[in-house]
């Protein structure tokens, strides 16, 4: 008799998915324990790893950055795989720059005398909220239940007490006194951490989860071959048709009391947008916690039977974020490129937008990014990151629209007769007359597969939440004491990781988490 394989069917071509799909088979092969299936409702692998090609230039779309190099094991497959280093450019090839230039509205540049002590304020709130130093510990005594709600909270308390202490000079300049120039400065520094966490609104963002959120050590880098040459690698070791693209799930029906039918024909049914069917003895989705949210609404059939209320409720409360990012092609290279400079490192600084000065020409929309940057040192290719319902906008806008805008921020911004200085070089009043000509942009938000970008822990919401949405199911036999077919939905991806959630190596170790949870139930060898 031949005893049939289970079947395991994983959800999602992402990091996550294909880690645990890559650990399955390689632990798996020399017995040939497993029938696996990747599905994946799109055209590509990569899932919000999605490397580009613009204007010549190598970009990423989706993540970016390897978060600290030392023990991060998405820096240790680029390593093996040989893809930190390439003759062709990529972005942030240089990393970050550390020669910024930080203009206001109106086209004041400003000294390092006015952003430099609001920026490290900034930061060293941060770094208390993050239990890296000691230094915020006397806002809490002013504001005791401050840390109870948001980090946006805290951070405009410490900003309310840097303004306490003695008077300082409030010279501005133009329409700006030197208090605006400090908030708009700090708000700025703001709209940066939007995009490190995800947060539209740093008011939404939990404090006391902050402190557990772990980065690595070492170096910040971007991947040379691009960040889809790991996912690539992680892929290359699965046999041709394992992967099955364009296969996506409209609905799954599981067993949370009963005994199954068995393997071969398991207790979950997977159905297809297409009408076809796949049966599995177990399933693991690792789907962004934007479909998880769109796939637990009322009203909505995604799962059948519902998940567990707990689950449900800890999928609603936790946050998710839209990060978007845009790249934009000088359109000329007078006064640029031709003057032996670059454009600078652009830190935009912008009057709130109930202010009576705001300039008419310059769109709301753009308002709350922070910075406009080549994506290496003279690259024609510049670059600005947008969060929250800024990025959701960006994604309606047509390209001119968004051409038009930048346009119209940077004549703004730029001085008509101050030059600004990158680095140590002055760039010339060509940059005055600087337009953009072609602009590429990432479009998280609308995207179906993925409405969003990454999670965070909002405010109502707690670490515990991602241990809650980890869990996989049926945990426990069913009411009327039958045993339910264990293990059938197994749940992974960044979401899921409660010190590394929001990044790529979040989402690989929830990949390995859940692979090895099979590999131990069938008496495998996991690590």
């Amino acid at each position: 008799m031949v005893t049939k394989k289970p079947r395991i069917v994983i959800i999602g071509a992402g990091m996550a998915g294909l880690t645990a799909a890559n650990k399955l088979y390689t632990s798996g092969r020399s017995n040939q324990s497993f029938d696996l299936t990747v599905v994946e409702g799109g055209s590509r692998i990569g899932g919000r790893i999605n490397t580009s090609s613009f204007c010549g230039d190598r970009i990423e779309l989706g993540a970016t950055w390897i978060h600290g190099i030392d023990g991060s094991p998405v820096y240790k497959i680029a390593q093996e795989t040989d893809s930190l280093d390439s003759d062709e450019p990529w972005e942030c090839m240089d990393g970050v720059s550390d020669s910024s230039v930080t203009v206001a509205e109106g086209g004041h540049v400003l000294s390092p005398a006015i952003v430099e002590p609001v920026s490290a304020l900034f930061q060293n709130l941060m770094d208390f909220v993050q239990g890296k130093t000691d230094n915020g510990g006397e806002i809490l005594k002013r504001f005791p239940n401050c840390e109870n709600l948001s980090v946006g909270c805290f951070l405009r308390k410490g900003l309310e007490a840097y303004w306490a202490d003695p008077e300082k000079n409030d010279v501005g300049m133009g329409n700006w006194t030197r208090r605006s120039l400090e908030e708009a400065v700090f708000a700025m520094q703001e709209s940066v951490q939007r995009t490190f966490t995800g947060a539209g609104d740093l008011h939404s963002l939990d404090y006391n989860a902050e402190r557990e959120y772990i980065m690595f050590p070492g170096e910040e880098i971007t991947i040379a071959k691009g960040y889809s040459s790991v996912v690539e690698s992680l892929a290359a070791v699965l046999p041709a048709g394992v992967i099955q693209l364009g296969r996506r799930v409209e609905r799954i029906n599981w067993i949370s009391t009963g005994n199954g039918n068995g393997f071969g024909n398991g207790p979950v049914t997977l159905h297809f947008c297409d009408g076809s069917v796949m049966s599995a003895d177990h399933v693991i989705i690792t789907v962004s916690l934007g479909v998880l949210k769109h796939g637990t609404s009322p009203g909505s059939c995604f799962f059948s039977p519902t998940l567990p209320n707990s689950k449900i409720g800890a999928i609603s409360r936790l946050g998710y974020g839209v990060v978007n990012k845009v790249f934009l092609k000088l359109s000329q290279e007078k006064g640029i490129i031709g003057s032996g400079c670059g454009f600078p490192f652009l830190q935009m600084v912008f009057h709130p937008q109930d202010s009576e000065f705001q300039s008419p020409k310059i769109p709301n929309w753009i308002r709350k990014t922070s910075f406009l940057t080549p994506i290496y040192r003279d690259s024609r290719v510049v670059l600005s990151w947008f969060t929250g319902q800024e990025a959701l906008e960006l994604e309606s806008l047509d390209e001119d629209e968004i051409i038009k805008g930048f346009d119209k921020t940077v004549s703004n911004l730029l001085p008509s007769k101050t030059g600004l200085c990158n680095g140590s070089e002055m760039i010339s009043d060509g940059l005055k007359e600087l337009k953009f000509e072609k602009v590429l942009r990432s479009q998280w938000g609308t995207n179906p597969l993925f409405l969003g970008s990454y999670s965070y822990v909002a405010v109502g919401s707690s670490i515990g939440d991602m241990d809650t949405l980890a869990e996989p199911l049926p945990q426990m036999d069913g009411p009327d004491g039958s045993a339910a077919p264990p293990l059938q939905i197994l749940f992974a991806g960044e979401a899921t990781h409660r010190t590394h959630y929001s990044t790529t190596h979040g989402a690989y170790f929830s990949g390995l988490r859940e692979a090895n949870r099979l590999l131990k139930h069938y008496n495998c060898i996991g690590e």
